[in-house]
């Protein structure tokens, strides 16, 4: 088993060698995508920079067991290229204080990684992309959504589609439950504005308006922001009948003065994936029942479950009770380890030249496993990995071509569960 340390649940904040000098912790002799090269590589060391701490640590957990999970797997199916893959966790913090993540990046960088799962938020993810893009390193997200993230780099992919999928799924959603006058409470960064204005886009195409919040209109709010009274009665005023709140912890926040202002949550109200979370007793029971929201990626499975909730008990003495990206986690891992067994090297280059083909983007063989993707790039296949998340292969961009947008419902305890999905198309 893949055990965290505790001192990696920590901030990496002794890290001050120079990247220049860490840049050679890739392996040489980095493979093309014939899957002819050497395979005398080192060892593939995967990092993680996850929300450990900061507004989106709700999603660091089901995250974190994807990877974990997945390491196993690999590592029980003979590892990469005959040798066990090695981790090392990292904390990304959140867009509140990068200083968090750009410590992270640099340790993970001198600890030899070539490629890096995360970060979870986007901003954070443009805050450091290209710190590990010039040190060779390749950053496979499993939920960055931002729209400023398609085609940044051949060092940066993900497994988690583009807004503008879930933003048309979301905005459907408000306008098939029968409101016209949306309001938006949304924060001033790359993820929120871009979901907002891809949300605003399907509103406004389905002949409804946005009534407050909307693009260009200045009512966006600062990340960690604790004081809405201001705009909730702003947004209030302009009497629209749904709210969509696009937010991370904030959400408490906004959640008590919408109540201390008698806001009807019933139908009314709309979460997306980086405030969907299991809320409980943080609320009085009843006051989130009836709120929907979306999140991408496909549900998970009992089966697929269940051995996330033993890995994260066995290795973080916790319990796991959050799915959110943790199947697209579990194949962003997967993805690197089979682009590095079809290269014939464990670098980041190689990672970063063959990620497309083990995805499925030149066709070939389907399979659903680490060991099965060997398999078949052993015996010479081309591969098409259909992971946990059920999203279609790479594209041009590194973003997925197809992903599923689950919705989902509260209930009176203050949790939610699942409704139904639909699958949406990258164009």
């Amino acid at each position: 088993m893949i055990r965290r340390s505790t001192a990696a649940r920590g901030l990496a904040l002794a890290a001050v060698l120079s990247l220049g000098l860490t840049a050679c912790a890739s392996s040489e002799g980095g493979g093309g995508d014939d899957g002819e090269g050497e395979t005398t590589a080192e060892p593939l060391t995967i990092g993680t920079i996850l929300p450990v701490t900061g507004t989106l640590a709700f999603l660091g957990p089901p995250e974190i067991a994807g990877v974990g999970l997945a390491i196993d797997d690999i590592n029980s199916a003979g590892g990469v290229l005959g040798e066990d893959v090695k981790v090392e966790w990292g904390d990304s913090g959140d867009s509140t204080d990068l200083s968090v993540a750009n410590s992270t990046a640099t340790d993970l960088i001198n600890k030899g990684a070539t490629a890096v799962i995360g970060a979870a938020s986007s901003a954070v993810s443009l805050g450091v992309v290209d710190t590990f893009a010039e040190a060779g390193v390749m950053q496979i997200s499993p939920a960055n959504t931002a729209t400023d993230l398609s085609g940044y780099g051949e060092f940066f992919a993900r497994t988690a589609p583009p807004d503008t999928v879930q933003g048309a799924a979301h905005g459907s959603l408000i306008l098939d439950d029968g409101h016209c006058k949306v309001g938006f409470l949304v924060q001033n960064e790359a993820y929120g504005t871009g979901l907002r204005d891809n949300v605003q886009k399907a509103v406004e195409a389905g002949g409804c308006e946005v009534v407050y919040g909307g693009t260009g209109q200045g009512h966006e709010f600062a990340p960690g922001e604790t004081n809405f009274g201001a705009q909730v009665t702003d947004l209030l005023a302009q009497k629209p009948d749904a709210i969509s709140v696009i937010a991370f912890e904030e959400t408490v926040a906004i959640v008590n003065e919408l109540v201390s202002q008698g806001w009807d949550f019933d139908g009314t109200t709309y979460f997306c994936d980086g405030n969907l979370s299991n809320y409980g007793d943080q609320f009085d029971p009843g006051t989130l029942a009836g709120v929907k929201g979306t999140l991408p990626g496909a549900q998970a499975d009992d089966s697929f479950r269940e051995e996330l909730k033993a890995w994260y008990t066995e290795n973080e003495d916790g319990e796991l009770n959050d799915f959110s990206y943790s199947a697209e986690s579990y194949d962003a891992a997967v993805l690197a380890a089979l682009a590095a067994v079809k290269g014939g090297a464990t670098d980041g280059e190689t990672i970063s030249a063959n990620i497309k083909a083990v995805s499925g983007a030149d066709g070939g063989t389907e399979v659903t496993t680490f060991e099965e993707g060997v398999t078949a790039l052993e015996a010479g296949d081309d591969i098409n990995y259909v992971g946990k998340s059920g999203i279609g292969p790479l594209n041009d961009k590194n973003d997925p071509t197809s992903a599923f947008i689950g919705i989902y419902a509260y209930g009176k305890d203050n949790t939610y569960s699942y409704e139904r999905q639909i699958e949406g198309k990258i164009e």
